[in-house]
């Protein structure tokens, strides 16, 4: 039987056509890693050992529910993070540099216990949970990393930061894949997926595993549906005439810096909605605290609860048991009988969500998360329907907007500028259209007719950034970078020319 495509290594290449494609997309990658080689020889003498990418994503439905156990469905875009790597006996450090110079050289010693110092974030933080991870990861398996060695490492990025398209992942993923290679080691994609995912969370973000997954395991040409808890991937093939442009509105989503308020904010309001709703429909409340973690735990009993009044809907038992104006902390209290910091296991990253929230809104949480996974489904069942590809596009379409609203209204996590985006998007002939990553900034996604594309870009050029253009937010020059349509592109890969 052939292996699974999850349970395969990181593929690895002698030369850039297998996952840069042909024609000019080769050549402007060839250009990238040689000016990537010519800087690390320029910084650190001689030349790398081995070259690590991985790709950015964009998702095209299910947000915020990867964290709650639910399966998603983006696809890998042709943006990537690109690592050329060496071992360096002589310095035990790990020196990481970037060809932008707007980053300046990170340099850590090559302890793998070291702690990261989470008030002082540095971009080289990222490599660091790459380090840390492999090393805790090559452990676990009785692989013995040797005496310590220092590395230098020469960093190129084209996924645009802040932008919700995952260049967080994208540069833990080609780190760890990175080290990995330096290593003379190569484990299955999906290890590598949980390894990943696992490593972010030394940053202090409750990560949900999707980025990595899709990052690592990505095929030309499709979207993924991923599966967590174990993490499997199913390929989705887009039909025909239709393509994604991703727009960037500018406000940068700073899911590190915002943890508190925003991203892990969500994480903590879903876990408390999921323990009241498992109390609610019948578990002892110290049950439910330890035994409750996810939306995802207590859906079967919404799903009962539904029954018993002739529906399959677990949307039904939020209606019906929590209510729509926001909990305080001390209503929550009363119904766990246990104080929340204790509940949520006493977690610096939660604690921290509990010193900065004034109240949790329960009921908006869990709606949206049930239905965005339904969405998920609705999707990939709509893809292999056998509707014409026309009426696909339509559905597909359809099922974006009706996230966004979910996203916008019931999860709280878009903002002014996305709103303005997703209306634009939407008014110049957009199927679909929605905001795209953790939101609070960052990129939205349209699904185009393939035939309109060149228009629909120029019209967003002329109806979003022109204005942001004049007032210097951006320079011409860089548009590319914030507008572009993709195809579903190549995961993770080693290179070694």
């Amino acid at each position: 039987m052939a292996t699974k495509h999850e349970e395969l290594p990181i593929a690895v290449y002698s030369s850039l056509e297998p996952v840069y494609g042909e024609g000019s997309q080769v050549d402007e990658a060839q250009l990238r890693f040689d000016k990537l080689k010519a800087k690390f020889s320029e910084v650190f003498g001689g030349f790398p050992d081995v070259f690590a990418r991985s790709p950015g994503r964009v998702n095209l439905i299910g947000e915020h529910i990867d964290y709650e156990g639910y399966s998603v469905l983006p696809m890998a875009i042709r943006q990537d993070t690109i690592i050329a790597i060496r071992k360096n006996e002589s310095e035990k450090l790990l020196r990481v540099a970037n060809v932008n110079d707007k980053y300046i050289i990170c340099t850590y010693p090559s302890d793998p216990l070291q702690e990261i110092d989470l008030k002082n974030h540095k971009w080289g933080h990222y490599f660091i949970c790459g380090y840390k991870g492999y090393h805790e990861y090559a452990k676990s398996k009785g692989v013995d990393a040797g005496e310590l060695v220092g590395l230098d490492v020469m960093v190129d990025g084209t996924v645009p930061t802040g932008s919700g398209l995952s260049s967080s992942a994208a540069l833990v993923c080609s780190s760890t894949i990175a080290i990995m290679a330096a290593f003379g080691t190569n484990f299955p994609k999906k290890e590598i997926a949980q390894l990943t995912c696992e490593c972010e969370r030394h940053i202090g973000t409750q990560s949900g595993g999707m980025d990595q997954a899709i990052s690592i395991m990505a095929k030309p040409g499709f979207a993924e549906l991923i599966d967590f808890n174990p993490i499997r991937v199913t390929d989705v093939q887009l039909p025909t005439g239709g393509t994604f442009v991703i727009a960037h509105s500018l406000a940068e989503s700073q899911k590190a810096v915002t943890a508190a308020t925003n991203y892990n904010n969500r994480v903590v309001e879903c876990r408390l909605a999921a323990i009241v709703l498992g109390i609610k429909l019948g578990m002892k409340p110290e049950e439910a605290i330890s035994k409750v973690k996810t939306l995802s735990d207590v859906e079967g009993l919404c799903v009962s609860f539904a029954s018993s009044r002739g529906s399959s809907d677990p949307v039904l038992a939020i209606e019906e048991l929590l209510h729509e104006e926001p909990y305080t902390a001390e209503d929550i209290e009363k119904i766990t009988v246990e104080n929340l910091s204790t509940v949520l296991g006493h977690s610096p990253s939660s604690l921290d969500v509990l010193k900065a929230a004034k109240h949790f809104k329960l009921y908006q949480r869990a709606t949206h998360v049930y239905s965005e996974a339904k969405r998920v489904y609705a999707f990939k069942d709509t893809v292999s329907s056998d509707m014409s590809d026309e009426a696909k596009l339509k559905k597909l379409g359809d099922l974006m907007n009706e996230s966004h609203y979910s996203c916008s209204v019931l999860y709280e996590c878009s903002c002014p500028e996305l709103e303005e985006l997703v209306k634009i998007c939407r008014d110049n002939g957009a199927l679909g259209a929605r905001l795209t990553g953790a939101g609070w900034g960052g990129c939205a996604v349209a699904l185009v007719k393939e035939g309109i594309v060149p228009q629909f870009i120029l019209n967003l050029k002329e109806g979003f950034y022109h204005s942001r253009i004049d007032r210097g937010l951006i320079s011409k020059i860089n548009l590319g970078l914030y507008v572009f349509a993709s195809k579903p592109s190549s995961g993770a890969a080693i290179f070694k020319f």
